[in-house]
């Protein structure tokens, strides 16, 4: 019996989308997947510095900061979302491939 909450038990759920796929194809989808995550991440970030900037306002209506606080909960629990779809790609793949940092000149 596998325990409900162990990643074993996730993983053997939903890998076999992706085992389907060949592993230049699957390979793709993960450099995207894991520049998509890069992404999140440093926008994350700057909502998170923006909270924290305002929290230590007090000009800053609680209504504003209710807000920003509630984006960063948001694009939490999304970016955990995308991190778990990205580790199933991951494990179906079998090895994690270089993916260079972009430049951000775009």
């Amino acid at each position: 019996m596998k325990d409900a909450g162990s990643s074993e038990g996730k993983s053997d759920q939903r890998k076999p989308r992706y085992d389907s796929m060949g592993k230049a194809e699957l390979e793709a989808m993960t450099v995207s997947a894991i520049r998509e995550h890069r992404r999140l991440l440093a926008a994350d970030q700057v909502v998170y510095e923006e909270w924290v900037r305002a929290s230590d306002d007090p000009s800053i209506a609680s209504s504003v900061l209710q807000t920003l606080q509630d984006e960063y909960l948001a694009r939490q629990r999304r970016s955990e979302a995308q991190q778990d779809e990205l580790s199933d790609m991951l494990d179906a793949l079998g090895f994690v491939p270089d993916v260079p940092v972009e430049d951000d000149a775009d």
